[in-house]
């Protein structure tokens, strides 16, 4: 067994997010993500299952599970953990699953996924921590806060009257036919720790044996939230959190239960493509589009509102009708709404081994942040455009062939500086010689159907080509 101080064998061995945590993980000091993590990649490691694990990652406070475990992992939209799992677990029936999930994700917006996952008896175990607050956004009130607990949306406390009862997902869980364990316990001290991993093993045993669904809700810490120092949050949880969610195993059908093993067949897709009647012949009067390389990786990005993913998705669709192999790849950035966002689109002659793009050919920066984050990692061949109306200063370490696009402008002047988008369309268009101009205006008269938006995007990529013949 992994000695207690020792980093357990199914970590990293140094954690990646952030260049200055290296060693540690990104949660605030005294919370109890940290030590959850430790019980179940140390029990990971001792069951020998590291390889067959796959992780689901919520949103919330552990969104960046997938820095720390060794294995495969996953990342939900948020509240749709335990619909990815099912999904995961289906599709890979040797897999062990887990579903990691706070009290926002599952309890609040993905309490049904949650619930009917349990009653289908899925093969997955559900870690479900409880901290009775919206940690990741700032101390709201959640499903699970407490009776008389303040928040910073409960500044006089939870009521009954107004918010209604704290949600005991456990006993929920316990009540459903299907699930073989249904457990609540403790991270606050060794004694709860230690009855902690006696459960979380069972509970992986479960997974490994292919029982069926098992879930462990785990009260745990937040300091940070609460306004208490980190000794003060956890003799709170036995002196008032455990008062409303009492301890212990609810429901154990271990010996019971028999592995249970659900169908997973593999469908070719011509044999799905015949039967919806559709061609996956190349040859219908359709050429490929000429590529300067046989993939190109593109990265889009910019603020959350400026049509960074739109942009990807017509770029895409675009290849798409092409018959060129394409993955498009939003990210919006968990941490902060209305904030950065970017998308990755790979469009390629060959099947495309992964949809990630690091280092891409093409970028597109529509804002200053953008510029600076992913402009050094486009090679010396690679193009960088980006918006010379928002951005007065690009960095000094550029390697690849710079174009400024006054984008905004253009767009305010074709009739919207919403059409930025579509202006860096047309652009990028003529520069790679992907599309003609004919293809985008034939495009955009079957995108948008009210004449006023059609002109205004027709003037918008007329003018972004236009722009990229003068430079």
């Amino acid at each position: 067994m992994t000695k207690v101080f020792e980093k357990s064998p199914a970590f990293f061995d140094t954690f990646t997010r952030k260049p200055a945590m290296q060693k540690t993980t990104h949660y605030c000091p005294g919370c109890g993500h940290g030590t959850l993590h430790k019980i179940i990649a140390d029990l990971v490691a001792e069951l020998g299952i590291q390889d067959q694990t796959i992780i689901v990652g919520p949103v919330g406070c552990g969104v960046f599970i997938y820095y720390y475990f060794e294995s495969a992992s996953v990342s939900a939209p948020h509240g749709r953990a335990s619909a990815v799992a099912t999904g995961v677990s289906r599709a890979n029936p040797d897999s062990v699953t887990i579903s990691y999930q706070g009290d926002g994700d599952l309890a609040a917006i993905g309490t049904s996924n949650a619930i009917h996952a349990a009653n289908r008896g899925e093969n997955m175990i559900v870690f479900f921590v409880n901290n009775n607050i919206y940690g990741m956004t700032g101390g709201q009130l959640a499903p699970t806060t407490l009776i008389d607990q303040v928040s910073t949306t409960s500044p006089s406390g939870r009521s009954v009257l107004n918010e209604g009862y704290p949600l005991r997902m456990a006993e929920m869980i316990a009540g459903l036919e299907a699930p073989v364990l249904s457990a609540r316990v403790a991270v606050n001290s060794p004694k709860n720790v230690r009855q902690a991993i006696k459960v979380i093993r069972k509970g992986l045993e479960i997974q490994r044996d292919k029982k069926g669904y098992a879930f462990v809700e785990v009260l745990s810490q937040c300091p940070t939230n609460w306004k208490k120092d980190p000794k003060e949050a956890c003799d709170w949880i036995d002196e008032v959190v455990c008062q409303q969610y009492p301890l212990g195993v609810l429901k154990d059908l271990i010996e019971e239960r028999a592995p249970q093993q659900r169908k997973c067949e593999r469908v070719e897709f011509d044999a799905i493509a015949e039967q919806l009647n559709l061609t996956t012949s190349d040859d219908n009067g359709k050429e490929q589009i000429e590529l300067l390389q046989d993939e190109l990786r593109f990265k889009f990005a910019g603020f959350g509102g400026q049509g960074i993913l739109s942009l990807g998705m017509m770029f895409s669709q675009l290849s798409m009708e092409r018959h060129m192999e394409v993955t498009w790849l939003p990210s919006y950035g968990p941490e902060m709404r209305g904030g950065v966002a970017n998308c990755s689109v790979v469009v390629s002659k060959n099947a495309i081994g992964s949809p990630v793009v690091d280092h891409p050919n093409v970028l597109v920066a529509l804002n200053r942040p953008s510029l600076e984050k992913f402009g050094p990692l486009v090679p010396q061949d690679g193009l960088i455009i980006y918006n010379s109306s928002l951005i007065d200063q690009i960095p000094d370490d550029l390697q690849g062939k710079v174009y400024a696009l006054p984008a905004t402008d253009l767009a305010s002047t074709a009739g919207t500086v919403k059409a930025a988008n579509v202006i860096v369309l047309g652009f990028i268009a003529q520069k790679t010689g992907m599309f003609k101009l004919d293809d985008l205006e034939s495009f955009l008269t079957n995108t948008f159907k009210k004449p006023a938006l059609l002109e205004i995007n027709r003037k918008a990529v007329q003018a972004g080509w236009r722009a990229a013949e003068q430079i």
